[in-house]
């Protein structure tokens, strides 16, 4: 029985490692460098993120699993390397077609949400939708559908008054409603009690799965982290780690 067991427990990570290296990854760094103030923050870093995959970056405060988010939205222009999104270099992009390429590309999650407290859900969302150039009714439709998916109230309720949880969830939504094929999460609960931190990364770790899109969460949670299909360590300018 254990033999069979472990002769499983390989089939299955060989499976898994042939199925990973025939998906083209949507997100690709590159030999990254970057650095501030004479610090240097990382140096040749390599990080790759396939469709239907988790990943969780962790590291103390001040590695810079942050600024490697702020690269990869465009925010922060790296020293060397290149950074490929659904197959776009966005080091070599202007301004505008940054913008464009991270309306269309990238859905993002903050620690704190980062919503509107005066909006309902329904309007923070939709927001996103309108602003990538959806239609009014087709925005409000789509939103409303998407947060009922989610477990969020769609009424008019501002933003403001909901628990942190359905907040975070709400957060979500507006990262998915544009269809991004890429969802980056920064700290999603940590500003969350047990409860709801639980159910917000039932959620998260379900999208890869549920929608084809590559998820990378930077995380100080290692409960968290552990739920990821791999995770990395950004210590002193170096990942380590990114087994299955």
């Amino acid at each position: 029985m254990i033999d069979i067991l472990a002769r499983h427990h390989i089939y299955m990570k060989v499976w898994y490692e042939l199925d990973n290296a025939r998906r083209s990854p949507l997100l690709h760094i590159k030999n990254l460098s970057y650095s501030t103030a004479g610090a240097e923050i990382f140096n040749g870093l390599d990080l790759s993120v396939r469709e239907g995959e988790s990943v969780v970056l962790c590291g103390p405060s001040g590695s810079g699993k942050t600024t490697l988010l702020s690269c990869i939205l465009g925010l922060v222009k790296p020293k060397n390397g290149s950074i490929w999104v659904a197959g776009e270099d966005i080091t070599k992009l202007s301004r505008r077609q940054l913008a464009f390429c991270r309306r269309k590309y990238i859905g993002m999650v903050f620690q704190f949400g980062e919503l509107l407290p005066e909006l309902s859900p329904v309007e923070n969302v939709a927001l996103a939708a309108l602003l990538s150039g959806v239609d009014r009714r087709s925005a409000y439709h789509s939103a409303q559908g998407l947060l009922a998916d989610l477990g969020v109230p769609v009424g008019e309720t501002p933003t403001a008054y909901l628990s942190g949880g359905e907040r975070q969830r709400t957060a979500v939504a507006r990262a998915l409603i544009t269809g991004a094929p890429l969802i980056l999460a920064d700290e999603p609960t940590g500003a969350l009690d047990q409860g709801s931190r639980d159910s917000v990364a039932d959620l998260l770790f379900e999208l890869p799965r549920r929608r084809r899109c590559a998820l990378l969460i930077v995380t100080h949670d290692q409960a968290i982290a552990g739920r990821a299909d791999r995770r990395f360590d950004l210590v002193a300018g170096c990942l380590t780690g990114g087994r299955a």
